[in-house]
């Protein structure tokens, strides 16, 4: 009975706070998200990006405003399309921000997430960009690597001067040379020399560039797994088995590469960065012990990097040359004026040659290689400009958007190189409104070698040749869409007519 008894008095007092917790409790707090369209069951908004994405993400932000929230499937994605919403991811709130959603390009085309680009924010990511700072990439390393900038240089002048009157694809003599270059200051002659010729090379120049197309494209594609985890196993666009399989590709070829150094390397040589990055694994004062596969990865940051960018970059600049003739006679007139007419551009003659800079400045605003900053990842819930953001939340900062804000650039659909020539604007992550290397914890780490081969390259294209179009062709006919991708290119390649205007000699 008293057993009884207290079992009821127990049932009545849970019932009590039971019903108290109820009568108590607060409504949740109702979060504030940044507008956007409404989504689709299932795809979210994925039926609303075409095949050009920042282009279609900057109209709808044109609706939405600077700060807009789009679902890919179930997935939240916020966009920043003005410089000032761009500042509050990249500078103000960077730490939040500052790692990446695991995305399959990520994990498929660079070694499980071994690249500065798609590793998370952490320990890894943190050793590795100090290994690339203060061992690949710093000023000394840069400076060391000059002469094999110069030699490939003068191989890439002769071959469009034993090209000279006939029409070329641009892309392809800008893609050969940049791959050229970074894979000889990368890993040395032999990898493309001595090897190939041995038969010891599992690619040729030519199935590498290949390659790296692939990986540029993937590296920018929509994958549908990601962001309806279902359809993962099915893989309806292939993308994922193909990524895999040029994962395959990489991960020979790397390894081909590196049993070939070891084994012909010479003791006295200068120290390249393979040497540098094959040292890595097994060394105890490394905090993140790391591994040949990690290695892959990091390499891919330098081969990329340095390859399709500065191609691409210098492609766009020709186009709005072709399309402005005015313009190139003044770059042309200011590097004969600096340089005279017996000797190429170098690396020292850039600081003065302030509108050639003004030309490339333009040219990266009016066509950002990438068009959208490699993906942010909230790593915390956290509230932006009034709108709250929650942890997972992916960032997209669209570059494409940042170069045409009116309330930034006059005029910004005109290719102006003079408004940079008014004001001293800078491209390396302060200035949010042009932001070609990014900003941040997450900057690009090579971009005093990329802006080093760009500035190279165009220079001495415009100072040693004439220009001309095929027969038939005119300005209007250069192409100026885009084909999106990791990095967005010209969709239409073009074809040019180089004469040379420098004494035969130098050729």
């Amino acid at each position: 009975m008293e057993s009884s008894s207290a079992l009821l008095l127990l049932a009545f007092i849970a019932a009590v706070a039971f019903i108290s917790r109820i009568i108590n409790r607060k409504p949740p707090t109702k979060l504030k998200h940044p507008p956007g369209p409404k989504p689709w069951p299932i795809i979210g908004n994925m039926h609303l990006i075409g095949s050009i994405p920042h282009q279609s993400l900057h109209y709808l932000s044109q609706k939405y405003g600077e700060l807009m929230l789009l679902k890919f499937g179930k997935f939240p994605v916020v966009v920043a399309a003005s410089p000032e919403m761009a500042k509050q991811f990249l500078k103000i709130y960077d730490t939040s921000f500052a790692s990446r959603p695991a995305l399959a390009a990520g994990k498929y085309t660079s070694f499980n997430y071994s690249d500065l680009t798609w590793a998370p924010y952490g320990p890894y990511w943190r050793q590795a960009r100090k290994i690339y700072l203060t061992e690949v990439l710093n000023a000394k390393a840069i400076k060391t690597y000059e002469h094999v900038r110069m030699e490939e240089r003068r191989t890439f002048f002769s071959r469009l001067h034993s090209l000279s009157g006939k029409s070329i694809v641009l892309r392809e003599q800008l893609c050969r040379y940049t791959l050229s270059t970074m894979s000889n200051v990368i890993f040395g002659r032999l990898v493309f020399d001595s090897h190939e010729a041995k038969g010891g090379n599992a690619v040729k120049l030519d199935e590498l560039q290949a390659m790296l197309d692939d990986w540029f494209f993937f590296g920018g594609a929509l994958n549908l797994g990601d962001w309806i985890p279902w359809l993962n196993y099915i893989d309806p666009q292939g993308y994922v088995k193909r990524m895999k399989a040029l994962n395959r590709k990489f991960d020979r070829f790397y390894t081909s590469v590196f049993s070939h150094h070891l084994a012909n390397r010479d003791p006295s040589a200068p120290k390249i960065p393979l040497d540098s990055l094959l040292g890595m694994p097994g060394d105890p004062n490394l905090d993140v012990k790391l591994t040949e596969e990690n290695v892959k990865g990091l390499l891919m940051d330098l081969l990329a990097g340095g390859t399709d960018t500065s191609a691409t970059t210098v492609e766009w600049a020709v186009h709005e040359l072709l399309r402005h003739p005015h313009v190139y006679s003044k770059v042309k007139e200011e590097i004969d004026r600096v340089v005279g007419r017996n000797r190429w551009v170098e690396e020292e003659d850039f600081p003065q040659l302030t509108y050639l800079d003004a030309v490339i400045k333009e040219s990266m605003r009016l066509h950002p290689l990438a068009t959208f900053l490699a993906p942010h990842c909230a790593m915390e819930d956290i509230n932006i400009a009034g709108y709250d953001i929650s942890k997972g939340t992916m960032i997209l900062v669209n570059t494409w958007s940042l170069g045409r804000d009116p309330k930034v650039w006059d005029n910004p659909e005109k290719f102006s190189p003079e408004r940079f020539l008014v004001e001293d604007i800078d491209i390396l992550g302060s200035n949010f409104a042009l932001l070609p290397f990014g900003s941040g914890r997450r900057r690009c780490p090579g971009y005093k070698l990329g802006l080093k081969l760009v500035r190279s390259t165009l220079s001495n294209l415009v100072h040693g040749f004439n220009w001309r179009l095929p027969e038939g062709m005119t300005v209007k006919d250069v192409c100026m869409e885009e084909l999106y991708g990791l990095t967005t290119r010209p969709k239409i390649s073009l074809e040019i007519i180089l004469e040379p205007s420098l004494p035969l000699h130098l050729y």
